[in-house]
C-alpha cells in the first residue's frame, strides 16, 4: 500500500548496521564493520491492516562521512536516532544528529530514540529514565533495544511506521507532497483518492 524512506542515524559505533541486520535478517551480524557512507536495505511489514514497504538507509556515523550521509536525508519519512547505552558519549551527540534530521529531512519525520545495547547493562552510562526524558523533551518516541538479542529491534521500526500511517490517516502527512518521503504503492489507490474531476480530466490528458 505504501513505501516509507527510512533513515538510521547515529554516532559511530552504535550498532546500527546491526540493529538493520536484525530487523531485516532477524540474526545479529558477528563481524560489524563501520559503515562506510551508507547502506541500504528494505522490508515488507504489515502495519494496523497495511502492507507496507519500508526503505532504510542505514548512515554513516564518523565525522568525515558526514557531508555524504547528509545528502541522504531529504525526503526521510521516519528515522531511528541510535546510542549506545553504555556509552555517555553517543548519547551527548544526539542533539546534533537530531538537529540535522528535522533540518536536512522534514521537520515532521518521524523520530524514535533507540538505547541500543540494552544487553549489556551491567557496563550501562545513560539511564533508561534520563533517556526518556530526553526523548519526552524533543517530542520523540523512545525504545531500549539490543541487536544482540533482537529485544524490541522489529518494535521500533514498526512503532515509526505505525506513526506515519496515523499521520497520513488524520492528514497531517500527505503522502502526495514532495520530499514526503511516502509514495503510493499502486497507483489504483491514488486514483481512488481523487475526486471524480480529477480522474476524468488524467483520462483525457492520457488518451490525446
Amino acid at each position: 500500500d505504501f513505501l516509507f524512506k527510512f533513515l538510521v542515524i547515529g554516532s559511530a559505533g552504535t550498532g546500527k548496521s546491526c540493529l538493520l541486520h536484525q530487523f531485516i535478517e532477524n540474526k545479529f551480524k558477528q563481524d560489524s564493520n563501520h559503515t562506510i557512507g551508507v547502506e541500504f536495505g528494505s522490508k515488507v511489514v504489515n502495519v494496523g491492516g497495511k502492507t507496507v514497504k519500508l526503505q532504510i538507509w542505514d548512515t554513516a556515523g564518523q565525522e568525515r562521512f558526514r557531508s555524504v550521509t547528509r545528502s541522504y536525508y531529504r525526503g526521510a519519512a521516519g528515522a531511528l536516532l541510535v546510542y549506545d547505552i553504555t556509552s555517555r558519549e553517543t548519547y551527548n551527540a544526539l542533539t546534533n544528529w537530531l538537529t540535522d534530521a528535522r533540518t536536512l529531512a522534514s521537520p515532521n519525520i518521524v523520530i524514535i530514540l533507540c538505547g541500543n545495547k540494552k544487553d549489556l547493562d551491567a557496563d550501562r552510562e545513560v539511564t533508561f529514565l534520563e533517556a526518556s526524558r530526553f526523548a519526552q523533551e524533543n517530542e520523540l518516541m523512545f525504545l531500549e533495544t539490543s541487536a544482540l538479542t533482537g529485544e524490541n529491534v522489529e518494535e521500533a521500526f514498526l512503532k515509526c511506521a505505525r506513526t506515519i500511517l496515523n499521520k497520513i490517516e488524520s492528514g497531517e502527512l500527505d503522502p502526495e507532497r514532495m520530499g514526503s518521503g511516502i509514495q503510493y504503492g499502486d497507483a489504483s489507490l491514488r486514483q481512488l483518492r481523487q475526486p471524480r474531476g480529477a480522474q476524468a480530466q488524467s483520462r483525457q490528458q492520457c488518451s490525446c
